[in-house]
C-alpha cells in the first residue's frame, strides 16, 4: 500500500532537515552497535548510481587506529590553521572543528572504487557518480541518525591517504567520510560556524536560477 506522507509529516521533515546539523560536542555515553547499525541499514536504500552500491562502513573501534585519526586531524588541522591570517585565523583557532576524542562512535565510509555490481551503469559519462552516492547514503545516514536523537558529525580536515592506510581496508576502497557519532552535548537550531562568525548562510535568490 502506497504510503501517505501528510503536511504534519512533511513539516517535521522539514524540522529533522534544520535541525540536522553537524555536531562536534558529543557526551562519552556508549551506544549499542545495533543502534548505529539500524542506522546503517536505513542508508544503504539512499539511491546510487546503475544500483552499483559502493558504500563500505567501518566501524573503527581499535583505540590504535582511531589515534591514528586523531594525529592526522591535528597535523591537517595545524596546516590549515597556517594557511589564514589576521582575524580569519584567529577566529578558526577557537572553531571546535571535530569530536573525535569525545564520540562513543567512529564510523569511516568509504567507496568500493572498483565494485562490479551495477556493472557501470551511468558511469560512463560521470565515473563521479560512484562517490555521488556514497554521498547519498551519508546523507541519509545522518537524517535516520538525528531522528533517533544521535548527533553526527563529517571530520574533513585529515589526510584521506594517511586514514586509508590506518584502517587497513580492501585496495580500491577510497574514503568518503569519516564520521562522529554520539548523543549531542548541546542542540542548536543555527550551524556552529554561522553561530560562532565563520560564515551566514546564503540567501535563496543567490543559488537558484532560471534559464
Amino acid at each position: 500500500m502506497k504510503p501517505v506522507f501528510d503536511a504534519a509529516f512533511r513539516a517535521q521533515f522539514r524540522e529533522l532537515v534544520l535541525w540536522r546539523r553537524d555536531v562536534r560536542r558529543f557526551r562519552r555515553d556508549p551506544i549499542a552497535r545495533e543502534r548505529i547499525d539500524a542506522l546503517i541499514e536505513i542508508a544503504t536504500h539512499a539511491p546510487s548510481v546503475g544500483l552499483s552500491q559502493p558504500w563500505r562502513f567501518v566501524h573503527v573501534d581499535s583505540p590504535e587506529r582511531r589515534l591514528a585519526v586523531v594525529k592526522s586531524f591535528t597535523g591537517a588541522n595545524q596546516r590549515a590553521l597556517e594557511g589564514y591570517s589576521g582575524t580569519k585565523q584567529a577566529t578558526y583557532a577557537t572553531l571546535k572543528l571535530a569530536g573525535l576524542k569525545e564520540a562513543p562512535v567512529h564510523l569511516a565510509v568509504l567507496s568500493d572504487d572498483g565494485t562490479h555490481t551495477g556493472s557501470g551503469l551511468g558511469q560512463q559519462t560521470m565515473p563521479e557518480t560512484l562517490l555521488y552516492s556514497v554521498v547519498a547514503a551519508i546523507q541519509t545516514l545522518w537524517l535516520a541518525a538525528r531522528a533517533d536523537g544521535i548527533g553526527m558529525g563529517w571530520v574533513s580536515i585529515l589526510d584521506p591517504a594517511a586514514v586509508v592506510r590506518a584502517l587497513d581496508v580492501p585496495p580500491g576502497w577510497s574514503l568518503v567520510a569519516y564520521l562522529c557519532l554520539g548523543l549531542p552535548a548541546e542542540e542548536h537550531l543555527d550551524p556552529e560556524l554561522e553561530r560562532h562568525h565563520w560564515e551566514q548562510r546564503t540567501d535563496l535568490e543567490k543559488v537558484v536560477f532560471a534559464r
